[in-house]
């Protein structure tokens, strides 16, 4: 008879020793194995062990304060961490700006998918993701400091064509969440906002001859989780902790314990669902909407982008367009940070590394998608801000293969306040720092890589909209109320192309 493999969180966690590559889930806190982290950064601190391991994930997981891998971010316990989103985890970012830890920065999604390479034992993961970038090794390999060392992808050249070769690495734990655990380590997913990439993760440890922990908050006799609902089965797990939602170590997400309209098992009335308050971000999303057509399938960005599918539901378009998350949550009302990634009334929950897989195969229609500096040449920072790396998290997963761009923000930042009266637009105060700028803190995106040419691109702000034309951004569209040279012009660090002829910007106010 086999083992039960419930144990308890201490013995879980003292599989973890020296030096060991460590994967975990979770994108904020959905699919964060809160416990585990938890209680290996309490046996480090007591114990002074395990020291120097190499962390892997795709998404941050934890609540952008004090939870999920911010458990992690002591001096001593981590040697290398190789992440795809960094904004979430401050304490964590830290440790990498101050070159206390080598830190690398690669794409969300080639990170999900990457564990499948992994499992396979391929020794990479090939992709154009990236290609022409900071993680491009020619522009740095994603090395966020001086300390780290050689990169970690190369170029190879396949057919005749360049692509990024992301280098497999052995697991030697995995850390991974489910809601229900049986005996015999089957898990199903039933109460989970998102499924991540669990089961590719889960996968990469087993065949790397590593140990694959599951924290669940449910615990069943063997045989009760139904065949159909398993989502990592039991033969890949070695052991299973109990965590209990008295204490929050299980929360769904950041905002709710338990919240079934995140499930689909409740269906909520999508019009108790308020629309965009802020005038700013009204103005732009309102704009960023006459962009969407029928049948198109979507993808929104965290920030002013989460905002646009709200709109669309009293619109003809409502039943004909597909609205998708990189998380792999499909369909609903996206939620905003620091929730993003999950939805009210989610049409398909699917796992996240096969989302990147439809969008990294050119599956995106159209992606709306913010942003924190846009140079001459339309190339996108939104990586490097506030004098801190977030990272590129998805966001190069998504826009280098979307037929469509769609960038969403304000012409400047810091203090903007703007009017609307009588159908003009006037800027009440202009914001204290350009986003238009010569010379980008990194270049993350180069629209030249896109599609090879095939992508079009366009910049939506408060007060006028852009086009890309021969490789340079160019002015099309001016609000009513705004002079060009005052209210445009004079707010950029150099001047676009001017369009023969200038449309004037829909104002479309939803408050």
């Amino acid at each position: 008879m086999s083992r039960n493999k419930f144990q308890s969180v201490d013995n879980a966690v003292e599989l973890v020793a020296d030096g060991m590559t460590l994967g975990v889930t979770g994108f904020r806190w959905a699919g964060a194995s809160e416990l585990l982290l938890r209680t290996l950064a309490a046996r480090f601190k007591a114990t002074g062990h395990p020291r120097d391991l190499t962390l892997i994930y795709s998404s941050a997981s934890g609540d952008n304060v004090s939870t999920g891998l911010e458990h992690l971010a002591e001096p001593g316990l981590l040697r290398r961490v190789i992440g795809g989103f960094w904004g979430a985890t401050p304490r964590l970012a830290a440790l990498a700006e101050q070159g206390a830890i080598e830190a690398y920065n690669f794409p969300q999604g080639q990170i999900a998918r990457l564990y499948g390479a992994i499992a396979s034992g391929l020794p990479g993961l090939v992709s154009r993701v990236g290609i022409g970038t900071y993680i491009d090794p020619r522009n740095g390999g994603g090395r966020m400091n001086a300390k780290t060392p050689a990169a970690l992808v190369e170029v190879v050249r396949l057919r005749g064509e360049e692509w990024l070769l992301y280098h497999t690495l052995p697991i030697d734990v995995a850390f991974v969440r489910g809601t229900t655990g049986d005996a015999r380590g089957h898990i199903s997913m039933e109460h989970e906002a998102m499924t991540t990439e669990a089961i590719s993760l889960a996968f990469a440890a087993h065949n790397s001859r590593g140990k694959v922990i599951g924290q669940v908050c449910r615990q069943v006799e063997a045989g009760q989780v139904h065949p159909r609902a398993v989502a990592i089965p039991g033969y890949v797990v070695d052991h299973l902790v109990l965590a209990s939602d008295a204490d929050h170590d299980h929360r769904q997400c950041v905002g709710s314990v338990y919240d079934g309209r995140l499930t689909g098992d409740i269906q909520a009335n999508e019009s108790a669902e308020g629309s965009t308050p802020d005038l700013i971000r009204s103005l732009v999303t309102g704009r960023a909407l006459k962009e969407i057509r029928a049948g198109d399938v979507i993808n929104l960005g965290q920030g002013i982008p989460s905002e646009i599918a709200p709109l669309v539901r009293n619109t003809p378009l409502a039943e004909s367009v597909h609205f998708t998350v990189e998380s792999g949550v499909a369909g609903g009302i996206p939620r905003p940070v620091p929730d993003f990634g999950i939805a009210i009334n989610p049409e398909a929950i699917l796992r996240h590394d096969d989302q990147f897989v439809f969008y990294n195969g050119g599956g995106l229609d159209v992606t709306f998608l913010g942003f924190a500096e846009i140079d001459a040449d339309a190339n996108i920072n939104a990586s490097y801000f506030r004098g801190r790396s977030v990272g590129c998290g998805g966001f190069l997963d998504i826009a280098y293969p979307a037929k469509r761009l769609v960038m969403c923000g304000t012409l400047t930042a810091g203090g903007l306040a703007v009017d609307v009266r009588d159908g003009q637009l006037s800027i009440v105060s202009e914001g204290k720092n350009k986003k238009f700028v010569k010379s980008l803190q990194q270049l993350m995106f180069n629209p030249l890589r896109a599609r090879r040419g095939e992508q079009s691109m366009l910049v939506v702000t408060e007060r006028c909209v852009f086009d890309v034309h021969d490789g340079r951004l160019r002015l099309i569209e001016v609000a009513p109320g705004i002079d060009v040279d005052r209210d445009v012009l004079a707010q950029m660090e150099f001047k676009p192309v001017m369009a023969e002829t200038m449309r004037q910007m829909l104002i479309a106010i939803d408050r």
